[in-house]
């Protein structure tokens, strides 16, 4: 590991607990910084409900931490969307953002879309099919960004089980991230989840981001932000536990061609000889071929969207 990203190890990686909450509150106060929690959805039903009710409890009635609350219907053909407004969000759906843009599949096109609907000075995702949610993982990312100016962007890191193993999860960030960022970003090589979707940042960074619209947008987002701002700008704070709902081998191997995709453009702004991805399936007769194509359309900094600077210029 290089001696930086040692030294950044020691001063950009924390505890939830090393900030009360009653500190980071004051330092809202303080700073007059406004915070909006963003979660992206799609057919989440089952958990959304509880992750706004938690936050809307925790960090916006016992404490006004957040500022608003708001939940970015992708598609959900569940009840995604009425369960998260009878439990207190705000729910744009994806396609009523900038629609003059027609919207495309993927997580990264929601988060983007996004800045569109929200104001806070501080922006901070949770993905919504999280389990025992706890609102630490808002309080926790969000905290070093009240109290430490010189802060961007904040992951969070947690351990991830998986049939009740721990440490476990995160498969795609073992077997695809981790190599990619150690081998070609080794300042990166400190975080300890690259592609974890809980994280938050100041909004002053995430307008000049290019976003890839699909799974490629946690990388893509770290190591673009490394070069905006330094990796100084860049921590980390542990949370504790993450539990979720994890995908199958085949998803996660779309997943890993993405991210891959994502670095590769990094890398040498290069062209995709051939942008799909082909697995099996066993089938009566056999092995069958499926193939998918890989995202390959990233969307830009938003400060570039007419509508975006209108509004910050009203």
């Amino acid at each position: 590991m290089l001696e930086e990203v040692e030294r950044w190890l020691s001063t950009r990686s924390w505890s939830a607990n090393d900030r009360p909450l009653h500190q980071i509150l004051a330092a809202k106060q303080r700073t007059g910084q406004t915070v909006s929690v963003v979660l992206p959805a799609l057919n989440e039903e089952a958990t959304v409900g509880d992750i706004v009710a938690v936050i809307r409890h925790d960090l916006m009635r016992q404490v006004p931490l957040v500022d608003e609350l708001v939940v970015v219907d992708s598609g959900s053909t569940d009840r995604t969307s009425e369960v998260a407004a009878a439990a207190g969000a705000r729910v744009v759906h994806r396609d009523a953002i900038l629609p003059r843009l027609p919207a495309v599949p993927g997580k990264g096109e929601v988060l983007w879309r996004s800045l569109l609907v929200t104001r806070g000075d501080v922006v901070c995702f949770v993905d919504a099919d999280l389990r025992d949610f706890s609102s630490d993982f808002v309080s926790g990312i969000v905290g070093p960004l009240l109290t430490e100016p010189d802060v961007a962007l904040v992951k969070a890191m947690y351990d991830r089980p998986l049939d009740g193993a721990s440490g476990q999860g995160g498969r795609v960030t073992e077997l695809m991230a981790r190599p990619l960022l150690n081998m070609h970003w080794p300042q990166l090589a400190g975080f300890v989840q690259p592609l974890g979707g809980e994280y938050a940042a100041r909004r002053s960074l995430l307008e000049q981001l290019p976003f890839p619209v699909g799974y490629g947008v946690e990388l893509g987002m770290l190591v673009d932000a490394l070069h905006l701002a330094g990796l100084d700008a860049l921590a980390q704070v542990d949370v504790g536990v993450r539990k979720h709902r994890h995908q199958d081998g085949q998803a996660l191997g779309r997943m890993a061609a993405a991210i891959y995709r994502t670095a590769q453009l990094r890398l040498a702004r290069g062209h995709l000889i051939r942008p799909s991805l082909t697995q099996f399936e066993r089938s009566r007769d056999g092995f069958a071929p499926r193939t998918y194509s890989v995202d390959t359309e990233e969307r830009p900094p938003m400060v570039e969207i007419a509508e975006y600077r209108a509004r910050s210029a009203a």
